[in-house]
């Protein structure tokens, strides 16, 4: 996937942060779209065909929420990245907890905005990248399946769960290293890279969110296990195929 053939959609009412972030996007190459408002966006978005999406929060109408839950239904790896001039912690974890892969509080810097749009293109390409690739594996873990190639996770019933990227990326980085203490760090450095910070949420918020999609009591966590001051551990047994 070159810059050139990279759609990227825009939803920001505000008219000057909305022209300096497509100005800037396309300065680098990237095709790119852009709403001043859910309406418009349903109304008119190739959905299907987006990379990326950058999203404002606080829009008139339908919030960015609502609109970050709908696209999960439809598109559940699409990368989103959330902005919003709220940034406090709280709103970070709402806006992960619905869906949204990152979250960027306003003001923003532009170069730090241009990272983490490419860190997100790159973690999708990643992904297709594996599907096509030797590494394509199968784990397998008490009657789940998970798929490397396809970036799929199959339930003991034959269900298909829908996981974002983030939160596939998560998955696959615990299943691959089973039964063995890992860092939060180490989580956040496999699987956010250099755009990562120390008090990054979204290891916290999408190990939640894992937890319920494989039904994995928070309370009394038998797959996903919390190792107090040191990390995260899969605690069950892995095949690898």
């Amino acid at each position: 996937m070159s810059v050139a053939d990279t759609m990227v959609a825009v939803i920001e009412d505000d008219p000057g942060i909305r022209d300096l972030v497509t100005d800037l996007l396309r300065r680098e190459g990237f095709e790119v779209l852009a709403y001043a408002d859910a309406a418009s966006f349903f109304r008119s978005a190739p959905v299907e065909r987006l990379d990326c999406l950058i999203l404002d929060v606080m829009l008139p109408g339908e919030d960015g929420l609502s609109i970050c839950r709908t696209l999960r239904a439809a598109r559940p790896r699409l990368p989103i990245l959330m902005v919003s001039a709220k940034g406090d912690d709280v709103d970070r974890i709402v806006g992960l907890e619905v869906g949204a892969d990152d979250y960027l509080a306003k003001p923003f810097n532009a170069r730090e905005l241009l990272a983490r749009v490419r860190a997100a293109l790159r973690r999708l390409r990643a992904g297709s990248e594996a599907a096509a690739g030797e590494e394509a594996a199968i784990y397998r873990f008490a009657g789940w399946t998970l798929s490397a190639g396809n970036r799929s996770l199959t339930a003991p019933d034959g269900a298909l769960v829908n996981l974002t990227g983030g939160e596939f990326d998560l998955l696959l980085a615990l299943v691959s290293h089973p039964q063995r203490v890992v860092t939060r760090d180490q989580l956040l450095d496999w699987t956010r890279g250099k755009v990562a910070t120390p008090f990054d949420r979204a290891v916290d918020v999408q190990l939640s969110r894992l937890r319920r999609k494989i039904g994995d009591d928070p309370r009394e966590p038998a797959m996903i296990r919390t190792i107090r001051g040191d990390g995260y551990m899969f605690a069950m047994p892995v095949a690898r195929c």
